[in-house]
């Protein structure tokens, strides 16, 4: 009888034991999963970005290029009257503000594609954090906690801001 509550206890544990290493090894692929969609979208991101970083420096140089050209017409230009020489020196003017103009909206362009690539990274990690919280109850139960602390931080917070914009109408009342 001993012997077998020994070979029934052994069974258990090595029963216990191989539930165990199928979660671990179940934990493992979901992670090595999370690993490579994450790289996946990082080398995504790599390729956009050195695309447009040479297209960027295709345009600059193209811009430097136009300037100079712009510079030497005018040095060969300034042999003229002089009512000839200011509408030139305005239209090179006018040429450089645009110049400016296109650098601006071009770097104003690069901030929105950055803008767009953090909201579609945080978007993407926001869905994985909800996929691996479904598939894992204890990573559940861990982000839930996380957004009671948050929602508990935000309480207090706006409790104590109240109360000071409170006390500072009432000081201003009796002043």
């Amino acid at each position: 009888m001993n012997s077998y509550r020994k070979l029934v206890s052994s069974k258990g544990s090595a029963k216990v034991d191989s539930d165990e290493n199928d979660l671990e090894s179940g934990i493992e692929r979901l992670l090595d999963q999370l690993q490579q969609e994450i790289l996946q979208d990082l080398r995504q991101e790599f390729h956009r970005l050195r695309s447009s970083l040479r297209a960027k420096q295709e345009h600059a140089s193209l811009l430097d290029d136009f300037r100079e050209f712009d510079r030497t017409r005018l040095d060969l230009e300034e042999g003229a009257d002089s009512s000839d020489q200011a509408l030139l020196r305005e239209h090179a003017t006018i040429n450089r503000s645009t110049g400016q103009v296109d650098t601006v909206i071009s770097q104003a362009q690069a901030t929105l594609g950055t803008l767009v690539f953090q909201r579609s990274t945080f978007g993407g990690i926001n869905s994985k954090l909800t996929n691996v919280s479904s598939r894992l109850p204890t990573v559940n139960h861990i982000l839930a906690s996380i957004k009671r602390k948050k929602s508990m931080d935000t309480i207090i917070l706006s409790l104590v801001a109240s109360v000071c914009t409170f006390l500072i109408f009432v000081y201003w009342l009796t002043k």
